[in-house]
Formats: C-alpha cells, structure tokens, sequence
C-alpha cells in the first residue's frame, strides 16, 4: 500500500511539473511589442473612397513589394530602423472580412531571424476622399526558436491630403502583439500543490 501511494504521488508531482513548465515556457515564447511600417501603394481604384484592395506596395525609396520600418518596440527591437521589409503582392480588404493573406509583411532582424505576419481578416473602419483606415487581426511568427506564433492586430492607414484622384498613395501601418496572461502558471501551481496535499491525506489515512 506505502509502494502504491508513493507511486501516485510521483506521478502526480511529475505530471505537476511537466504541466507548468510547459505552460510557463509557452508564455515566455510569445512575442511582445509593436513594429511600424511606412511606404506607398496602388489601389484598384485612383479614388481613394472606391478603392477595395492594394494591388503594389512600395518602400520610400519606390522598391516593388517593399516597405520601410518607421519604429520598433519590445521583441522587436533586433529589427533596425528603415529595415526594408518584404510585402504582400497584393492585399484585399474588402468586402469584409477582406481575404486571408498570409506573409502581408516579413522582415528580418540583426540577429538574422525573420518576423512574419499572417493576415486572418480585415475591416475598414474609416473611408473618405482623404483618408483610410484597415485594422485586421492575424498571426506574427518568428523563426526565432525561442518565440511562438502570437496574435497581432494590424492597423493601416492612408492619407490623401489633396482629396483628388492619384496612382500612389502614403500608408503607414503598426502592428502590435498580445501580451501574455503570467499568473496563469502560478493559478496552476498552486490548484496542483492543493490536490497533491489532498491526496497524500488521503492515502495517508487508509495506510
């Protein structure tokens, strides 16, 4: 009976710790911050109120498919600033919930490891002769081993000052990351340590 309860607790304290820290390494992998991009783009339509899907992006220097890194925070500080990033060939963002465009942008870091972000779905939440604004959720992975894929929220805007028609318009865009939930691997614990008490009661009295 001594032999069968030790070997409940062993596998309840084994199963405890396997538990947490995998729980504990899977928040410290989320990737935390936000990265800004600037550049141009050519819609579909040369207004800007029409407009349904970017058909180009381009960097500040005129670059094809390109952007430029305008401000980094958090993880993604190994990216530096003006960092040419890769674009999507093409965005459709309407009607909503836009298309599904996996790798909108990639961008790799000093460190030689590249963020990505998947694009899920996208909304336009302003639309005038002089403006735009497309938020969307998605995706950022890194193929940085020690980063998980985490959900981002991707914002996007335009400006048109003049209000006529054009073929290239500024855009600039952020996205930002969420931040990991940190007491849920401690709530663990301690519900786990709780039940190995209560058990060890148990088997205590039945000896």
């Amino acid at each position: 009976m001594r032999n069968l309860t030790k070997t409940i607790l062993t596998l309840i304290t084994a199963g405890l710790v396997t538990t947490a820290v995998s729980t504990q390494e899977a928040q410290a992998a989320k990737i935390k911050g936000t990265i800004d991009f600037a550049g141009s783009t050519r819609f579909d339509e040369a207004a800007l109120q029409n407009v349904t899907k970017v058909v180009e992006f381009r960097d500040v220097s005129g670059n094809p498919n390109k952007s430029n890194v305008a401000a980094v925070s958090g993880d993604f500080g190994t990216v530096s600033l003006g960092t040419q990033a890769d674009m999507a060939l093409t965005w459709q963002f309407l009607p909503a919930p836009g298309l599904a465009t996996p790798g909108l942008w990639s961008v790799m870091g000093t460190d030689g490891f590249t963020f990505t972000f998947n694009l899920l779905s996208s909304t336009v939440v302003m639309r005038t002769a002089t403006f735009l604004n497309v938020k969307g959720t998605g995706t950022i992975t890194s193929t940085n081993p020690l980063f998980e894929d985490t959900a981002g929220k991707w914002a996007f805007t335009v400006q048109n000052a003049g209000g006529g028609s054009g073929i290239f318009f500024s855009f600039s865009a952020n996205n930002s990351t969420a931040v990991p939930d940190g007491g849920s691997a401690v709530a663990l614990l301690g519900i786990s340590l709780v039940a190995i008490e209560f058990v060890r009661r148990k088997l205590r009295f039945r000896v």
